[in-house]
């Protein structure tokens, strides 16, 4: 073996080490989101909260969130991509500990907002590192561990909770030192919080944030591990194109007439259509989803975790296929999927009778159908929408606007997420299901003509090109 080939698989070794580090924020920011899916109940009953209450302190996580996206740019380019990680990771960890030991419902919103905040930051700050850190050769696959980490998270949290509920009894009842099950959920982030944070201090900062404050020669260092050999023209390309006058400002992503670059509308334009499909809705209320339909609350629980798998197998596809299809036939293909299995989902929650509570009835062959289409919707979004969109926000803005569009687009896809929860069970409880599905196929088709004339190939591309 050379020792250009032994250097080339070092350093791509490397990268992938360092891009993972990165991507524990996303583990984290999965495992926030979903944690309360088992506890929400419990919650409810411990603090007498009404449905308006319990609503808020689930859905105001997600406007933390946003608050968090937005301003991470801004913390990112002054102090680092690091210290944002860092910094990140302490409130994850005192979000967790909060979370379980609150004294009422509004407390409780509290430590969840904190740990929306938390979410937030890592939602930008992993995408744009990972982007910064990456050869263009690798930069698509490496971007998509970002959603792979954001899966798993989901998925570990989902399993946390069901094994707490079924070794208690329930979410309610006392599991370890007679504290109720529950707040363990909510403990069992405080692990993976602190290593986020221990991994963050082991892994070096961005060689574009680097040569933006001047500091070249840390930058070399750190592009000579990531690339291998000479390093000084690549240094020389980000310098042309970072702008080293000042830090780079909000104003940055306005045209001459005054309106947002056309480039930071279409971040905005995918950020809010990877949310209006309606993927949350299968997780934040996927139990609840499929009881209406007539499912018992243990095969509820059970499609819920299978959901969660098939979500990290597709991921899995993503990764495998994004360097060598591109970005752009992945999304096309994956929007296609994704109007056909929810037109089906909506045709068969529409027509189906209804039971004496008014909810759908889907039994027989239409449950089958069901549980099918919504398993392949997950499939199609999962090898497409959901771990792309992430590789091309970190990627289709130039060096001198990355960090402050990633927020714009970031805080924008948390608000989107916001509004799709928020308003699933008024329209599940006034128009029926039917009607929801429906909303979610026309975005579907929608995001289709999106890709279609808007969004550009970015494989292959240095970052320094774009």
């Amino acid at each position: 073996m050379t020792s250009t080939t032994t250097r080339r698989k070092s350093s791509t070794f490397y990268v992938i080490l360092i891009a993972g580090a990165a991507a524990l924020g996303g583990f984290l920011f999965g495992f926030d989101t979903a944690v309360i899916n088992g506890a929400v109940g419990a919650i409810a009953t411990a603090f007498n909260a009404n449905s308006v209450e319990t609503g808020l302190a689930v859905s105001l996580a997600l406007l933390g969130s946003a608050v968090g996206a937005f301003y991470a740019g801004k913390i990112a380019d002054r102090y680092g991509r690091v210290k944002a990680m860092v910094a990140s990771s302490v409130l994850f960890t005192i979000s967790a500990i909060g979370s379980g030991l609150p004294f009422g419902i509004w407390d409780f919103t509290f430590w969840r907002v904190l740990g929306g905040i938390a979410v937030g930051v890592a939602s930008v700050i992993a995408p744009a590192y990972i982007a910064e850190c990456s050869p263009s050769h690798l930069r698509g696959r490496l971007g998509s561990l970002q959603q792979l980490a954001i899966v798993v998270g989901i998925f570990i949290a989902l399993l946390c909770d069901y094994f707490i509920a079924v070794s208690a009894g329930s979410a309610e009842s006392p599991f370890l030192f007679g504290i109720a099950a529950w707040r363990w959920m909510f403990w069992t982030e405080i692990p993976p919080a602190v290593l986020y944070g221990m991994s963050a201090l082991m892994i070096p900062e961005s060689p574009r944030y680097l040569v933006a404050q001047g500091r070249e020669p840390e930058a070399a260092n750190v592009l000579t591990k990531i690339l291998g050999g000479d390093v000084l023209a690549k240094i020389e390309e980000i310098r042309q194109t970072v702008l080293r006058e000042r830090e780079p400002r909000f104003s940055d992503l306005l045209s001459r007439n005054g309106g947002l670059l056309r480039i930071v509308w279409i971040g905005i334009g995918l950020s809010v259509l990877q949310q209006f499909v309606g993927i949350n809705v299968i997780f934040y209320y996927s139990s609840i989803l499929w009881r209406a339909v007539g499912f018992s609350e243990q095969s509820s629980l059970t499609i819920t975790v299978i959901t969660g798998a098939v979500n990290i197998i597709t991921t899995l596809i993503a990764i495998a296929f994004v360097d060598k299809f591109g970005r752009k036939p992945l999304l096309i293909v994956g929007s296609i999927g994704m109007t056909l299995t929810l037109g089906t989902m909506t045709y068969l929650f529409g027509n189906a009778p209804l039971d004496a509570a008014g909810n759908p009835n889907l039994t027989g062959s239409a449950g089958t159908l069901a549980l099918i289409a919504a398993n392949l919707y997950v499939f199609c979004f999962g090898f497409s929408w959901g771990p792309v969109v992430w590789v091309l926000l970190g990627e289709m803005f130039n060096n001198k606007i990355r960090a402050a569009a990633l927020s714009i687009a970031a805080a924008m896809q948390w608000v989107a997420n916001f509004l799709i929860s928020i308003t699933f069970p008024p329209i599940l409880k006034n128009f029926g299901l039917g009607s929801a599905y429906g909303l979610y196929t026309i975005a579907a088709a929608t995001s289709f003509f999106f890709i279609l004339f808007f969004i550009k190939e970015t494989k292959g591309i240095e970052l320094e090109d774009m």
